[in-house]
């Protein structure tokens, strides 16, 4: 499992929003700090805009979750954060991202 995650996290990193794209459930959801999105092909069309870079710190894994500490770099901007992947047949369904926005509010 933590393989789709790490391959998912890569191919964000790597601009490839296509692969990127092909780990997730067409009807995955994300939680988080600023927002929730509904839908792989939304979610996707907001990283291709914001093109944030992923940076892990460390992973822990249980059964089909993965949580994650990282280092994501929004915009220049560095900002400690931990994931909670939830996956379901091998493709990431649900996913929360917590951080503390402050640095990025300006």
């Amino acid at each position: 499992m933590i393989e789709t995650v790490l391959s998912f996290l890569d191919a964000l990193n790597s601009e490839d929003f296509a692969k990127a794209r092909s780990y997730l459930a067409d009807d995955m959801k994300f939680i988080g700090v600023l927002g929730t999105r509904e839908g792989a092909d939304v979610y996707i069309s907001d990283m291709e805009k914001m093109k944030f870079k992923y940076r892990i710190v460390k992973s822990f894994v249980e059964g089909s979750d993965v949580a994650l500490f990282y280092d994501i770099d929004m915009d220049g901007t560095s900002v400690f954060a931990a994931g909670w992947y939830e996956l379901e047949n091998a493709k990431i369904k649900q996913f929360r991202v917590l951080f503390d926005p402050r640095p990025v509010m300006k």
